[in-house]
């Protein structure tokens, strides 16, 4: 992390974009600190740059697609790329008539348009209180909600630059883990404490909170913040696993076969995106990939870069260099005829 610098204020994603481009010999000047809004200048060349991945790459219709997750599936599976069967609501009423196919099934219910998982409920056995409930909640994001088919397996963050996979985390849940000593609150300050954990996107992950999403999902796992977890015992604060709730990342770059980041980049290509986060959930990535094993949940036009270049366990991938890169600063001036 960039300490005792003038730029300490940004979004850590801008941060780091503008400590390598400095490094690269590019002028960097902040237009609007809140909005994290910057203009990058080097021979010449101009190009302005909003949260570290809005760039002049990605056309004005890409985000606008990705941000409504129904015309996200709709593409998706015109281009035959797997995605959770479902339907779009706009009212509890129409939600009520289409429920008989999702009654005692695992389901997902999120808003039509949506970002950090706000507004997503996951039902593990669809019944009808809960289901009415977690429409509810989604329309108060939006004004229609998904109701989809639960994918079940582990979901992971492909992070698409350009023409090239820059990185793949799997974010786990905000958790904490039992000493058989300490209560889950006491487990959740102590680790709080750790310095990479802040609020407001400027630290690699977020503080775990105990609002009421998380007590109400202690609860359903008959615990309270008073509980005292077994020793080694991991205990969930939530169900779903973004970065912005608390979740930790868990870099597999590496580990994920070619023809999973196959999929990412046809699906980035598939709504005209140069800059994007595919988030896929496949049930073994050791199995080739088919028509049952793995499914993409969400396309991100704004994905964070900080997450994967501070994970929680795993090595930095230094994606703001790839976005550099894509944007036309490069490392050295010979460079250029390479790339």
């Amino acid at each position: 992390m960039m300490k005792n610098n003038p730029y300490s204020k940004l979004e850590l994603s801008t941060q780091m974009l503008i400590r390598e481009a400095s490094a690269r010999g590019v002028d960097v000047e902040v237009l609007d600190w809140d909005d994290n809004f910057i203009r990058l200048h080097k021979n010449g060349k101009t190009e302005y740059v909003k949260q570290a991945t809005k760039t002049s790459m990605d056309t004005y219709i890409a985000p606008l697609i990705m941000e409504n997750k129904e015309v996200t599936k709709i593409i998706l599976h015109e281009n035959g790329i797997q995605v959770p069967e479902g339907i779009t609501v706009k009212s509890e009423e129409e939600a009520v008539q289409h429920i008989a196919p999702f009654l005692g099934k695992a389901i997902v219910v999120k808003p039509k348009s949506t970002n950090f998982g706000k507004g997503v409920v996951i039902l593990q056995k669809c019944e009808n209180d809960t289901y009415v409930q977690a429409v509810r909640q989604a329309l108060t994001f939006d004004s229609a909600a998904l109701i989809e088919t639960f994918i079940p397996g582990k979901e992971y963050r492909f992070l698409v630059i350009g023409d090239e996979i820059a990185a793949i985390l799997h974010r786990v849940p905000a958790n904490v883990t039992g000493d058989g000593e300490h209560t889950i609150e006491e487990l959740v300050i102590e680790k709080n404490k750790d310095p990479l954990r802040g609020k407001g996107y400027v630290t690699p992950l977020e503080k775990l909170q105990l609002g009421t999403v998380e007590i109400e999902f202690l609860a359903q796992q008959h615990k309270e913040i008073r509980t005292v977890p077994a020793s080694g015992e991991t205990v969930y604060l939530r169900e779903n696993s973004n970065i912005s709730t608390g979740g930790d990342s868990i870099d597999y770059t590496d580990d994920i076969p070619d023809s999973y980041k196959r999929i990412a980049m046809q699906a980035a290509k598939a709504v005209g995106a140069k800059i994007c986060g595919a988030d896929i959930i496949i049930r073994d990535f050791h199995e080739e990939p088919d028509g049952n094993n793995h499914s993409i949940i969400e396309l991100n036009f704004n994905p964070a870069l900080h997450i994967h270049d501070f994970p929680f366990q795993g090595q930095n991938r230094h994606v703001e260099k790839k976005v550099l890169d894509l944007i036309g600063f490069y490392a050295q001036e010979d460079d250029r005829d390479t790339h």
